[in-house]
């Protein structure tokens, strides 16, 4: 049996990493079908499709299965490069933008989550932590209009899902991202004038109400 053509996106309304997903396939132009998984009972395609993790998102391309958020984002980009690539052309430059995506998935998005989880002085703790995160990948932004530069790369694709989690970092932990770091408020609000973002991301109130049922806030 021949293999299926085009392109399909098993995702979850709610998850940024399959926000990531969406936001790349948009800006790259490309039409694909996009399969809402209930994570409560997974589909047969998906658990077929990611064996190992079990988890969305997965990009299926031609019924090849590509699995982990920032991997299906080099994929698209290398797959249909365009004009204005996700990633640098220099060697050096590309390692970089690497480093803050995988800096966004273990230190900022793993810390938010012990913020959600902790209380009394360990939260505390954790979100002295977080913001001083925060403040390190607005360090790497500095005066540039994205993180790539004049145009949307792959560190801001990585981090601007994570913008519709500011409304849940305050009300949850007190955290205002505004006041804390105001270059990367600044540039959240430039990403969600963009037609790609503004589709992938959710109701910010939505999100708070998700992550309140997760960890029982």
């Amino acid at each position: 049996m021949a293999a299926e053509k085009g392109v399909k996106l098993l995702d979850y309304w709610v998850s940024p990493f399959g926000q990531r997903c969406r936001i790349a396939l948009a800006e790259k132009g490309i039409e694909y079908e996009h399969k809402e998984e209930n994570l409560g009972d997974k589909s047969d395609l998906l658990l077929k499709s990611n064996p190992i993790y079990k988890k969305i998102p997965v990009l299926l391309h031609d019924g090849n299965p590509i699995s982990e958020s920032l991997i299906i984002v080099q994929y698209i980009d290398e797959t249909w490069p365009g004009e204005s690539p996700f990633l640098p052309s220099d060697p050096y430059a590309r390692a970089q933008a690497r480093f803050w995506a995988d800096f966004i998935d273990k230190k900022v998005y793993e810390c938010s989550k012990r913020v959600f989880s902790l209380k009394g002085e360990a939260q505390e703790e954790a979100k002295k932590e977080f913001i001083g995160f925060l403040k390190t990948v607005e360090a790497e932004l500095g005066e540039k209009k994205y993180f790539g530069g004049d145009t949307l790369g792959f560190v801001d694709i990585s981090l601007v899902p994570f913008t519709s989690w500011f409304y849940t970092y305050e009300a949850i932990a007190g955290i205002s991202v505004e006041a804390e770091c105001a270059k990367l408020a600044a540039w959240a609000k430039r990403c969600s004038e963009r037609d790609s973002v503004a589709r992938a991301l959710q109701d910010p109130k939505k999100i708070c109400d998700v992550v309140k049922s997760i960890f029982v806030v």
